[in-house]
C-alpha cells in the first residue's frame, strides 16, 4: 500500500476514536449552550461582539480528532457527529442550524490541516485549525442574520476577531495540550501521534 493510500485509508481505530471524541464533545457543547445566555449578554454588555469568546466551548472538536487521528475528512466527522448528537438532545439553536454550523466548522479546521497537505502536526497548526473553523462559525451567523459589517456590530468584525481568539485559544492551544496529555498516558499508541509523543519522552 502506497503513503498516500495509507494516508486515505481509515482504520476501525480511527473511526472509532473519532467518533468518541464527537460523543464527548457533543455533551459539552450541549452543556454549554445550556450556560451560554448570561456570560454571553455580560460580554456584549462590555463591547457588542464580545460574546464571540464563548464560541470555542464548540469549536474544538475538530482539531482535537485531526490532530490524533490524522486522517483527511477527521475534523469534519468528529464536528459532525457532535453537532449531530447536540441537535437531538436539543439546545436553542435549532437541529438544522446545529447540523450546518458543524459542518462548516468542520470542513474551517480541516482547512488548517489540508494547507499543509496533512504532513504538519505541530502547535502552531493545531491553532491555525482552531482559529479558521472560528471564521467558519462567524460566516456562518453573518451570512444567516445578514448584519452589516461595522466594528461594533454584533457579527461584525468584534465578534469575528472575538471568535478567531476563542477557537485559537480553545480548540486550538487548549486541544494541543489535551492531545499531549492524552497521548503521555500510551492511550494513543495505536496512532502515530500518539507514538511521536511517547518517543519524545524516552
Amino acid at each position: 500500500m502506497s503513503d498516500v493510500q495509507k494516508k486515505f485509508r481509515w482504520r476501525v481505530v480511527d473511526i472509532a476514536v473519532a467518533s468518541v471524541i464527537g460523543v464527548v464533545s457533543a455533551f459539552i457543547y450541549w452543556a454549554a449552550a445550556i450556560g451560554w445566555s448570561v456570560p454571553s449578554h455580560l460580554l456584549n454588555g462590555v463591547l457588542p461582539g464580545m460574546n464571540g469568546l464563548l464560541n470555542g466551548l464548540f469549536l474544538f472538536a475538530a482539531p482535537l480528532a485531526a490532530v490524533i487521528v490524522r486522517k483527511p475528512g477527521a475534523a469534519i466527522y468528529a464536528e459532525v457527529v457532535a453537532g449531530v448528537l447536540e441537535a437531538l438532545m436539543g439546545n436553542q439553536w435549532g437541529g438544522a442550524s446545529t447540523v450546518i454550523i458543524a459542518l462548516l466548522q468542520g470542513f474551517g479546521a480541516e482547512v488548517g490541516f489540508w494547507v499543509f497537505g496533512y504532513r504538519r502536526w505541530t502547535l502552531g497548526t493545531v491553532v491555525l485549525s482552531g482559529a479558521l473553523s472560528g471564521v467558519a462559525a462567524w460566516a456562518y451567523s453573518f451570512v444567516k442574520h445578514l448584519q452589516g459589517i461595522d466594528i461594533f456590530g454584533k457579527y461584525g468584525v468584534a465578534y469575528l476577531v472575538s471568535t478567531v481568539v476563542s477557537g485559537a485559544i480553545i480548540a486550538g492551544i487548549l486541544m494541543w495540550y489535551i492531545y499531549l496529555a492524552i497521548a503521555a498516558t500510551g492511550a494513543l499508541d495505536s496512532f502515530a501521534s500518539g507514538r511521536a509523543i511517547r518517543a519524545q519522552k524516552n
